[in-house]
């Protein structure tokens, strides 16, 4: 049997523009995809909204960043702490979906590159 999608949105405003995050739950993996910019105005309502899914034991936990138009370090650091808490609790995270942008300024925090997202998402399926 399929597992019913659970969609909850949240949307913040910052700088003018609105962070939307989108969390769906499906086949025991909760997916969050972040729309908009991730900076220090937005980052405490979406570490607010992640830290009560990160709170549970063995999550399989998916990052859609597609749409992401700006990360800042407190951003940056809201995902570190979701993975640290995450693996800590025995779950799983990958994030994917990276665009020119997100994937320069992860790539020069030297915290991730493409292989290794791409090896993350073969793990998790």
């Amino acid at each position: 049997t399929r597992e019913a999608i659970i969609r909850l949105w949240h949307q913040v405003h910052s700088k003018g523009q609105k962070m939307e995050i989108i969390q769906e739950k499906e086949n025991g993996i909760i997916h969050i995809i972040i729309k908009g910019r991730l900076d220090s105005e937005s980052a405490p309502e979406a570490d607010r909204v992640v830290r009560k899914i990160v709170t549970k034991e063995n999550i399989r936990l998916l990052f859609d960043i597609c749409d992401l138009e700006y990360l800042s370090s407190a951003g940056l650091r809201l995902i570190l702490m979701a993975a640290k808490e995450v693996y800590k609790k025995g779950g799983q995270i990958v994030l994917c979906s990276f665009n020119e942008r997100v994937r320069k300024i992860f790539e020069s925090s030297k915290l991730t590159t493409a292989e290794s997202v791409a090896a993350g998402l073969k793990k998790f399926s």
